[in-house]
């Protein structure tokens, strides 16, 4: 019954969002304002048909119901209620009924404000939204099903289908097959949903900018509606990034946090474009340039994230977080291909209304600069993509497909990134409209003398590696120049207003929270730099077996491998632990636990590393293999990640930025506040 209301409820949203398409469609050519009213209150209604779904697939789960092959695929008996309630989205029908109903509330947020001031937005939000879920919908209904059940015919045939085939009766499981032990980390609990909610988010504002082009609005307004749509978008596709390296480093026991993994490419190719466009859209509000390119990079934006959903759940690509191959590929390409060569055509149509406003007159100035900005942001992207679809064509030329690995990757995009760096040191410094090499040289000799002293501290402590030696410039200097310009308006304001420093940081930010929430962010960025360049230049590795007591050797550290428990736990795992003494330059820091579990319902074994972590470093040790009792020797592999954690730091200091940025200013609230008071002092009279 409750699988039944839940396909019902499928069915509905499909209808409701089908009928507000056509609806938002003829109420906007015959400018019927009800049909239009109609349209919204029927895409409206999507959200709650969806909770109501996603609601019965979650009983279904918690209370394991294994007639449900989605249910049976993702749940055991064993598992914990957190677990079976985040299986919603562990296998791909439900992930792909989280991604709707996500999508549905975002739409729902979206178009619940005051449409008095752009009214003729409004039809064609809706139906670019609803066209998404639409499709969305369509695909869970009839090619990936979460609450199908399973059926037998005779012979013992299994089909999964929603409904009895004739002959068949229901096959009733005593249990499932749980969900897959890498997926049960609080990293990768976390991370998929956040991933998910970034995605979605981005349909916003590409909806708007659909709208405007539709309706042959040339201004920034939709720009404007959307631009903390964008940034919402953009701080949980961080999050989810973020989280994700998080989880890879904890739990697939490589030493590593990103390896070039297709899957983590496609999610990253969004975030490049929308990265590009947050800093692009702030030209076009300013000097009303760049009205095309930010209309190619929201649509870039959009279907890169169909892109890269495309890619997780086609089946195309193998990776540690691909779904089974699906039937499902075929169409999402289809999808793709008409919503971009659609929005193309839409663009193209509307070309020359997009000209700007003015022209820029010096390749020195901040419009310039944030455009070069941009071309990095497109280069990474180009290099990212061709590595993604260089398999599949080579697959489909030669019959072989060929990985494309890190090396390719890391060599291509290091002095893009290296380019976006230097630029986020320069460009603060910029003037708008004109700058040239000695008004720019003024601005920037003192941060670029002081970013001098870090370099030179590490080439003192016996770094002599010229490109690590580059990099800890490159950062040295944007947080030179971050904390320089910050840090003198807080004191023109200290003065000015007769404050206390912290006091005048914390007005100077509330005031212009796009501005510093901004240097927040870069300031993140400068520490997660920090900690990949540890890890990309400094890391080192060895690998050794040990009978008990004996040791080994890395850089600094020595481990001594002191015992080995093996033993099973009450929620179906066969635990593998060691104990392992670290010593650092001789002296005993402590001890740490490395282990392999083996979850016995799935057979699959899941690497735990044992860590020692400080701000200067990671000892990261995996437990390999291990001899019989009698034996007790282990093989241990040792990697020593230098500044690694300042990677986390700065993904919090960044996340802390995006919030501060996206947080409404003082004077807009208070403004607001007015208005209202005015409103209810009027209506009193």
């Amino acid at each position: 019954m409750i699988a039944n209301i839940g396909f019902g409820a499928l069915w509905f949203a499909l209808v409701v969002a089908v009928y507000s398409i056509g609806s938002a469609i003829y109420g906007a050519r015959r400018k019927l304002t009800n049909w239009v009213d109609s349209a919204r209150n029927a895409m409206l209604l999507t959200f709650p048909l969806l909770t109501i779904s996603v609601i019965c697939l979650v009983i279904l789960l918690v209370n394991g119901n294994f007639e449900v092959d989605y249910v049976a695929s993702v749940t055991s008996k064993s598992m914990p209620l957190y677990l079976k309630i985040t299986a919603l989205w562990g296998g791909q029908a439900g992930s792909l009924l989280f991604w709707t109903w996500a999508m549905s509330a975002f739409a729902f947020a979206a178009t619940l404000r005051n449409w008095e001031r752009d009214r003729e937005f409004l039809p064609w939000v809706v139906v670019v939204c609803s066209i998404t879920l639409s499709f969305f919908l369509g695909l869970i209904i009839f090619v990936e099903n979460p609450l199908a059940r399973i059926w037998v015919l005779g012979g013992n045939l299994a089909i999964k289908s929603m409904f009895p085939p004739t002959g068949a009766t229901l096959l009733f499981q005593t249990d499932g097959r749980g969900l897959n032990p890498l997926l049960r980390h609080p990293g990768m609990i976390i991370h998929p949903p956040m991933l998910y909610l970034g995605f979605v988010a981005f349909v916003i504002p590409y909806a708007f900018a659909v709208a405007a082009l539709i309706t042959g609005r040339t201004d920034d307004r939709w720009i404007r509606i959307t631009r903390r749509w964008t940034l919402v978008a953009w701080l949980f596709l961080t999050l989810g990034l973020l989280l994700g390296a998080r989880w890879a480093y904890d739990v697939l026991g490589w030493g590593g946090y990103w390896g070039w993994d297709p899957v983590e490419i496609s999610a990253l190719m969004p975030w490049l474009t929308g990265t590009a466009f947050l800093h692009s859209v702030m030209i076009q509000e300013k000097r009303g340039l760049f009205k095309r390119w930010n209309m190619l990079l929201i649509i870039l934006t959009y279907d890169l994230v169909l892109f890269g959903t495309f890619l997780t759940r086609s089946g195309v690509l193998s990776s540690v977080h691909a779904f089974a191959q699906s039937s499902i590929g075929p169409l999402f390409f289809g999808f793709i291909g008409i919503t971009f060569i659609g929005s193309l055509a839409l663009l193209l149509n509307r070309w020359n209304d997009l000209k700007s406003e003015t022209h820029m007159t010096s390749w020195l100035s901040r419009e310039a600069l944030f455009l070069l900005n941009n071309f990095l942001f497109i280069g990474i992207l180009i290099v990212c993509f061709w590595g993604v679809i260089f398999p599949l064509i080579s697959e489909l030329v030669t019959g072989q497909k060929v990985t494309v690995g890190p090396p390719f990757y890391e060599q291509a995009t290091a002095p893009l990134f290296a380019g976006l760096l230097m630029l986020m040191g320069i460009a603060p410094l910029a003037a708008w409209q004109h700058s040239t090499v000695k008004t720019l040289g003024k601005s920037i000799w003192k941060p670029a003398g002081i970013s001098l002293i870090i370099p030179l501290i590490a080439y003192l402590l016996g770094v002599h590696n010229w490109a690590a030696l580059f990099g800890f410039w490159l950062i040295a200097l944007v947080a030179s120049v971050t904390i320089y310009e910050y840090g003198r308006a807080v004191i023109a304001r200290a003065r000015s207003h007769s404050q206390s420093w912290w006091r005048a940081f914390w007005e100077l930010t509330g005031r212009n929270r796009r501005r510093y929430g901004g240097y927040i962010i870069h300031l993140g960025v400068v520490l997660i730099g920090l900690g990949v360049i540890g890890m990309q230049m400094f890391q080192t590795e060895t690998q050794g077996t040990l009978a008990q007591g004996q040791e080994l050797k890395l850089d600094q550290y020595t481990i001594r491998y002191d015992s080995i428990a093996i033993f099973d736990t009450t929620d179906g795992r066969n635990i593998a632990r060691a104990v392992v003494s670290i010593y650092k330059d001789g002296n005993y820091v402590g001890e740490i636990y490395p282990r392999r579990d083996y979850y016995i319902e799935s057979q699959q074994p899941m690497t735990i590393p044992g860590l020692r972590s400080t701000l200067a470093d990671d000892l990261y040790v995996i437990l390999v293999d291990w001899q019989a009792i009698s034996s007790s020797a282990a093989t241990f592999k040792v990697y020593h990640n230098p500044l690694v954690n300042w990677l986390w730091i700065g993904g919090l200091i960044l996340i802390i930025g995006t919030f501060v940025a996206a947080w409404p200013e003082r004077e807009i609230q208070t403004s607001r506040a007015k208005s209202h008071k005015k409103q209810l002092a009027g209506s009193n009279a």
